[in-house]
């Protein structure tokens, strides 16, 4: 037993070696499927979703009482709630990740030099993933899809509070695996909720995985980004904003703000801040802060947008730049596009940013100077998401620069090689 062992807990630490070496012998056999196999795989694990939905819904039942206990705000409770609406929606998304094209052994690009190579760059798994999440039992099914479709053996460790639904779900993927032949291996949930599994998985197994993608709050991503040993693909804080332009249709912006923040108040895409020109069409302001107290969310806002509206509460610093993941939005009144595109700028996490807008030109502006992952025009923030992008699903939003942006699909989960072919080629002195 070595050092390492020793101090952190013998059998802890060699159950998940065992998984580790699983996953890379997995990983390495997956390299050679054929993408028909990886469908059958997938399709089979949807089917076991629906045949076996009763099991799934009386674990996520288990869940969501403990959740109660625990008093999880109303938020976080429906993240982790599943239904049979949201089960089938869940095994629906799985079959379209089979429907895509297999990423793997996909040309990028090719060219034939002056001496007669031929090169080509070529898709290839990343090899083994390590994801770690928390809240959405979805995740555990549209991450193990993903990472199946784009030849990754992957490592699940999801939250406490979705234990029993992630089993369930990470079942019927084994099932799929099982079916077509495919090692379980392929896709492994951490079965303990110990969570020095997770130190475990982050310093101690990089000879095993190949990078991790943390999918939750601003403390888990601190603690990956600090400890992991691995190239981490981030998913930052969806500090997300809307930004109504002077030219703003009032009623399209009042459609698209209600939208952007109360459709779902718990996921990454859902806005947080609104800003509102002062130059915007008399009644705007006043119209946008209504509808949104209508629609049961709490405005915190500075003076400007106090003024046009006695139940506005105040905002604190600590309001901008805040991910409530609640039916609360922060509302601050600007004097132009600048002082717009500067508070986002300074406050946002680089998530998904929109302005509603019939300016051509000061859309395009907004469009081009800020560098967040995600920009619409006259759209809901809450389109970022790799679903409504056509990726049939996504492991998380990336706001990093290296390797993936935006919602991460299969085809962002691979990277790729060159192949060179000649027919006797030597390179000159």
């Amino acid at each position: 037993m070595i050092a390492k062992e020793r101090d952190i807990a013998p059998d802890l630490y060699r159950q998940m070696m065992n998984i580790g070496a699983a996953a890379r012998d997995a990983a390495r056999k997956l390299a050679r499927v054929d993408a028909e196999s990886k469908t059958q795989a997938l399709r089979a694990a949807a089917n076991a979703m629906r045949r076996n939905m009763a099991d799934i819904l009386h674990a996520n039942a288990r869940d969501m009482e403990a959740g109660r206990r625990k008093q999880l705000t109303a938020a976080l409770l429906d993240r982790l709630a599943l239904d049979e609406q949201r089960v089938e929606a869940t095994a629906r998304g799985v079959e379209s990740i089979a429907d895509f094209d297999d990423p793997v052994g996909g040309v990028i690009a090719e060219w034939e030099r002056p001496n007669g190579l031929r090169i080509q760059r070529v898709r290839v798994p990343l090899g083994v993933i390590g994801i770690i999440y928390e809240s959405r039992p979805n995740v555990t099914a549209d991450a193990g899809a993903l990472c199946l479709k784009s030849g990754n053996a992957v490592i699940l460790r999801g939250g406490t509070e979705a234990a029993h639904s992630n089993a369930a779900i990470h079942a019927c993927l084994v099932e799929g695996l099982e079916e077509a032949g495919l090692p379980s291996g392929a896709v492994q949930r951490v079965p303990t909720q110990d969570r020095e599994a997770v130190g475990i998985l982050l310093r101690e197994m990089g000879e095993y995985l190949d990078v991790i993608v943390p999918r939750g709050g601003k403390g888990l991503i601190a603690r990956v980004q600090q400890d992991a040993r691995v190239p981490v693909m981030g998913h930052l804080e969806g500090i997300c904003h809307t930004y109504v332009h002077e030219s703003a249709d009032q009623e399209k912006a009042r459609q698209v703000v209600v939208n952007a923040k109360m459709r779902r108040t718990g996921i990454c895409g859902a806005t947080e801040t609104l800003l509102v020109d002062r130059s915007a069409p008399a009644g705007t302001l006043a119209a946008l802060v209504d509808d949104l107290i209508a629609a049961g969310c709490e405005v915190r806002g500075d003076a400007a947008a106090q003024r046009s509206d006695p139940r506005v509460n105040a905002a604190t610093d600590s309001d901008w730049g805040k991910e409530y993941l609640d039916a609360i939005i922060a509302l601050r009144v600007v004097d132009d596009i600048d002082e717009a595109m500067t508070h986002i700028r300074r406050h946002g996490s680089g998530h998904t940013e929109a302005i509603i807008a019939e300016d051509a030109a000061a859309a395009e502006r907004f469009l081009n100077e800020l560098d967040s992952s995600i920009l619409l025009h006259n759209a809901s923030t809450q389109f970022a998401d790799g679903g409504e992008f056509g990726m049939g699903a996504e492991i998380g939003i990336a706001t990093g620069r290296i390797h993936a942006r935006g919602p991460v699909g299969a085809e962002q989960l691979t990277s790729y090689k060159y192949v060179v072919r000649g027919d006797g080629q030597t390179r000159p002195r």
